[in-house]
């Protein structure tokens, strides 16, 4: 049972990493109809920059400072106007493919510049374990948790709850209509693409020092989040959290209980069952588009 509750913790604690990255999946989604398949790149850069910085002389909260500031302005602002919007006037598909070729070239970009070596990343939370319940927990596991639950609730708090949140969901709700009764459409669009680099720039900060920097790790963590997201609903944002939750545990669990070759095999399992019974994910809702 201890071993159980370990695993279970950890399990949430990644999973509401994914779950960071996820909702940057669906945010995208539901504002510009843009898949991002470099999401999981989007989450290794930061902390090579964050790297970069303390490399050249700053301490770490200025090095986490700058990471986050340019991982706004380069995944973010630089991301929307220089691919994201010449290749949207082609369609989805090019911009899909785009978005391949962009992670293809970050993760070369970071291997040639930085190093194939996987580097150190310090916490912000300190390392030990706190005991629970009678259980040994990692207090790292806690804290990686406890943060990223602060920032999902703050983004919930932010989409429901403040006339800037409600202007961003008629933007993804209605275009049309919200530029009828004057929500700027494409400031709102664009905010959401800088939400997107601060989640990814604070999931980078809360799971590398976990897995360590490394210019592949971003392919093991996007598959993830996009499984997550699909799994909850690609189209709700509570979906995506519950799925990056749910990925994590099972991700945990299957390792332990089933093989760690394996382990990636049992999300793909889930994934297929729940686009086989309940395409929309399991707390989105179902949608019709006109082709």
């Amino acid at each position: 049972m201890s071993n159980l509750f370990d695993l279970l913790v950890a399990g949430l604690a990644t999973g509401a990493i994914y779950a960071l990255v996820a909702v940057g999946f669906t945010l995208l989604w539901q504002t510009s109809q843009t898949i991002n398949f470099a999401q999981g790149e989007f989450v290794m850069l930061p902390a090579f920059l964050m790297l970069a910085a303390m490399h050249a002389g700053a301490p770490f909260w200025l090095a986490i400072i700058l990471g986050i500031l340019l991982s706004m302005l380069l995944l973010g602002l630089a991301f929307k106007m220089l691919l994201v919007d010449p290749m949207m006037r082609h369609g989805v598909l090019p911009l899909a493919i785009a978005t391949m070729a962009l992670a293809i070239g970050l993760k070369e970009a970071v291997k040639q510049f930085f190093s194939a070596e996987a580097s150190p990343f310090p916490s912000i939370v300190p390392t030990g374990d706190i005991s629970i319940l009678g259980h040994a927990v990692s207090l790292q596991s806690i804290g990686v948790l406890a943060v990223a639950i602060v920032a999902v609730f703050g983004l919930t708090a932010l989409l429901n709850r403040t006339s800037l949140g409600h202007q961003m969901q008629a933007a993804a709700q209605n275009p049309t209509v919200a530029r009828i009764i004057g929500v700027p459409v494409e400031r709102m669009i664009l905010l959401t693409f800088l939400i997107n680099a601060f989640l990814v720039a604070l999931a980078s900060l809360l799971i590398t020092p976990i897995y360590l920097a490394k210019f592949s790790s971003g392919e093991v963590l996007g598959q993830a989040a996009f499984i997550a997201a699909i799994v909850g609903g690609f189209n709700q944002v509570r979906g995506a959290i519950a799925g990056g939750l749910l990925i994590g545990v099972l991700d945990n669990l299957a390792a332990a209980y089933v093989s760690t070759q394996y382990r990636a095999a049992v999300p793909m399992i889930f994934l297929i069952a729940v686009i086989l019974f309940r395409p929309q994910g399991l707390l989105g809702r179902a949608e019709e588009r006109t082709v």
